[in-house]
This record gives structure tokens, C-alpha cells and sequence, in this order.
């Protein structure tokens, strides 16, 4: 009972969406903007283009209106046990073995999608991916369960099956899709843009190939350099302060060593004179004694001994 309002409750959201979206994009499909109601536009170009004579497993292209000019998308029919026994590759997709698949009775459609250089800047503009730029197209892997679609009121309306990995995961081989051989020396990142507004990155696993845990849209992206001429004409007048500053500092340094320099010179000098000038007078005078110049030194008296001025009385006898 539970399974039962379950599934009815899914569809009557499918239904819904459905009905909008194709109203939408009847009255203006050239103003299309939003990554959801883009999905659901392939969906129903695409379930419109099968038909009984499809082989399962077989890929088949999906003409789309002039509107989407520059989309490719491919689609095929699988059986939900067989996909999970033996996986499927889908254009630039792989899906390994042991794939999970939620809900699926018997069959569902797979589709890939490739923006293309016109389509992938939706991603951009929904998701404000700050700081990087796409070198890839957005490439897409949604999944369906039809039923019995075709294009009237009574039929019922698809709704989306969950694809997660089982053993092994998705992968997704980005080398005929992407630019990166104008960009040399740079590893790009996987970027997984994810249904509630999130951009999910992660590295290769290797060169311009890229792993998933579940389907949805992904793309390489790299991280934007800033340009060299915009750092240097950022803020001219700080680089022209800063130097005016640091030009000040030095030329006031440089003269507090002159002057320190100046006064060590100035004191030395001055203690070497008195150093002279001491020396000088300390030195002995020099005169004729005979026909011979010899240094003389001043007369001095000598003072009288102790002992010769106090006798004893017995020796004054």
C-alpha cells in the first residue's frame, strides 16, 4: 500500500512538472534558462523519437528543434538486470558492473546529453562557479522509466530512475569534448553539478577522465588566473606611496650612519691628541752636557730620610 501512494505521488509530481515546463517552453523555448527545464525538454524530444524498432542496448541519436541547436543527444533501451550483470557505455559514459538502479520493474532509457560551446554556460549562470572556467562541455546521464509514453494526455508521464555505482564507478572520458589542448601545463578538476545548487570537484582519475557516484552533469574546469597587467594597474598610487615610503626610510638610515660614523671619527681623533699631548709632557728634556746632547731631567729635591732626622738620645751624646 505504502509502494502504492509512493509511486502515485511521484507521478502526479512528474505529471506536474511536466505540464509546466512544456508550457513554458512552447511560448518562449529560445529564453531558456534553467538546467531543470532543459532536462525535461530532452526528455520528451527524446522518449517522442523511440519507437518499437529500437534495438535494446542500441544507441540512437535524438534530432532536436532548431531552438537547441548545438546539443547532441544519444539514448538507448536497457533491461534493468542485464545492466546491472554486465553495465553499458553511453556515448562518453561507462557504467560498470553491479550498477544500482532505483526504481526499475523491467526496462528503462538512458540518456546522454552534450551541451556543446552554446549550452554549457547554463551550468554557469545557475550555479556561479566563482573562480574557474569550463574547458569542457557539460555532459549529461540521466535516466527513465517510460512505460508505455507517448505523446497524449492519457499516457503517463515518465519520472527520473536513480543510477548509483555498484563495484565499479561511472566514468566519464572527456577528450573529445574538451578545449584543454589550448591550455598547456594545466591538470584540470572534475566538477559534478549536483541537483540542489552544489559543485562538487574532485581529480582525475586519469588524463580528461573523470568519475561519478551517480548520474548527472559534469564538466573540467580549471582555476582562473589573474591576469598579470590587471595586478599591476590595480592600485597604482599604492605601489608610488610605498616607494615614496620606503625611499624616506632609507635616506634617514643612511644618515644616521654618516652621522654615527662622523662622531666615532671626531672622538677617536680627539683621544689620539691627548694621548700626544700626554706622552709629551711626560717626556724628559734634553741639553748640552759637555760637547754631548743627553736627555736630562728636572732637579728634584731629595727629601731627607727618616732615620737622619731623629736620633736617639744616646747618639746625640
Amino acid at each position: 500500500m505504502g509502494f502504492f501512494f509512493f509511486f502515485f505521488f511521484r507521478l502526479l509530481l512528474a505529471i506536474t512538472s511536466s505540464a509546466s515546463s512544456m508550457a513554458s517552453l512552447k511560448t518562449q523555448p529560445h529564453k531558456l534558462q534553467s538546467t531543470h527545464l532543459l532536462d525535461l525538454y530532452i526528455r520528451d524530444f527524446t522518449l517522442n523519437s523511440l519507437d518499437n524498432t529500437i534495438k535494446t542496448g542500441a544507441l540512437h541519436t535524438v534530432p532536436l528543434p532548431e531552438n537547441l541547436t548545438g546539443i547532441t543527444v544519444d539514448t538507448a533501451r536497457f533491461r534493468c538486470g542485464s545492466l546491472r550483470r554486465y553495465g553499458a557505455s553511453v556515448g562518453e559514459f561507462h557504467l560498470g558492473v553491479g550498477v544500482s538502479l532505483n526504481p526499475c520493474a523491467e526496462r528503462i532509457v538512458i540518456i546522454r546529453q552534450n551541451l556543446g560551446s552554446n549550452w554549457s554556460s547554463i551550468y554557469f549562470n545557475n550555479y556561479h562557479l566563482i573562480g574557474y572556467q569550463l574547458v569542457s562541455s557539460i555532459l549529461g546521464l540521466l535516466a527513465y522509466n517510460p512505460g508505455n509514453y507517448t505523446n497524449t494526455s492519457s499516457s503517463p508521464v515518465p519520472f527520473e530512475v536513480g543510477i548509483s555505482t555498484g563495484e565499479k564507478p561511472i566514468t566519464i572520458d572527456f577528450r573529445n569534448s574538451t578545449r584543454m589542448g589550448n591550455i598547456s601545463g594545466i591538470r584540470p578538476i572534475c566538477a559534478s553539478f549536483e541537483r540542489d545548487g552544489r559543485v562538487t570537484l574532485a581529480k582525475e582519475i586519469s588524463p580528461l577522465v573523470c568519475s561519478a557516484l551517480r548520474q548527472g552533469h559534469f564538466g573540467l574546469v580549471v582555476e582562473e588566473a589573474e591576469p598579470v597587467e590587471l595586478r599591476k594597474k590595480e592600485r597604482p598610487w599604492k605601489v608610488a606611496v610605498g616607494s615614496s615610503i620606503g625611499a624616506a626610510i632609507g635616506a634617514f638610515l643612511l644618515g644616521l650612519l654618516l652621522v654615527a660614523m662622523f662622531v666615532r671619527v671626531k672622538q677617536r681623533t680627539k683621544m689620539e691628541e691627548m694621548e700626544v699631548r700626554a706622552y709629551e709632557e711626560e717626556a724628559l728634556q734634553v741639553s748640552m752636557v759637555g760637547h754631548v746632547r743627553a736627555p736630562t731631567s728636572p732637579g728634584t729635591r731629595t727629601s731627607p730620610s727618616i732615620e737622619n732626622e731623629y736620633l736617639p738620645p744616646s747618639s746625640r751624646r
